[in-house]
């Protein structure tokens, strides 16, 4: 039986990269799929290509970092699937700079991105879910957050970006101390893939291997990790 059979998932940032690779594993997997991108019509491609092999999939466009926005995402979701069982926090963008070069404006929308849509989504679900522990109703929920190696070690002209990743890691920490007691589980991952941003902040490093040995690099790499991790 596929590992995530009637379970529904929302991924952030589903419209490339790693998110498209989480969307398509999922949905392989038996999950319904909420396929979150700013970008709609790459939200609908992803979602259209997992209902074309017959999957399950909702494409969704709203904004991850305001709480308004973010309830719109659930909505969605639980009109369509009855219910949220795992969020994937995925989306994310880069503002690169020297530290001294930075700008408030670099700055402050790393984090909101980062941060602060890591926290919109995930404050939302862990309180329904909670609710419903404390109602009685079984719950086996998961959320599975995005840091970074830059996060854990830190990466020079991304000071942003690392102070970001590592308040992630840190988030996932505190969360999982919390809301374990309420049948909820976190994890964060620090994956390593050619992505959009990967390959704007290091082409050649990333690129796929032109002699047909293993891609180290492809997304689709990452995903069965994600996967098990969301799974029952």
């Amino acid at each position: 039986m596929a590992i995530c059979a009637g379970r529904t998932v929302i991924i952030t940032g589903a419209g490339g990269g790693l998110g498209r690779a989480y969307a398509l594993a999922f949905a392989a997997e038996g999950a319904n799929v909420v396929v979150n991108d700013i970008r709609q019509a790459a939200a609908d491609d992803v979602a259209g290509e997992i209902r074309a092999a017959g999957g399950q999939a909702i494409a969704n466009a709203d904004d991850i970092t305001r709480l308004e926005s973010a309830q719109r995402i659930v909505d969605a979701a639980l009109a369509a699937f009855g219910e949220v069982h795992v969020l994937v926090n995925n989306a994310g963008i880069l503002r690169d700079r020297m530290f001294l070069s930075l700008s408030e404006e670099d700055w402050d929308l790393v984090m909101q991105v980062h941060l602060k849509g890591h926290f919109c989504l995930a404050n939302i679900l862990a309180r329904r879910w909670r609710d419903q522990a404390k109602a009685g109703q079984p719950v086996d929920a998961r959320i599975i957050n995005t840091s970074s190696g830059a996060g854990l070690q830190g990466s020079v002209g991304q000071s942003n970006y690392s102070a970001a990743k590592g308040g992630v890691a840190a988030l996932t920490l505190v969360q999982a101390a919390e809301l374990g007691r309420y049948g909820i589980t976190a994890n964060a991952l620090a994956p390593a893939a050619r992505t959009a941003m990967t390959e704007s902040a290091m082409a050649e490093v990333v690129k796929k291997p032109e002699d047909g040995s293993f891609d180290l690099w492809a997304a689709e790499n990452v995903a069965p990790l994600v996967v098990w991790l969301g799974s029952a």
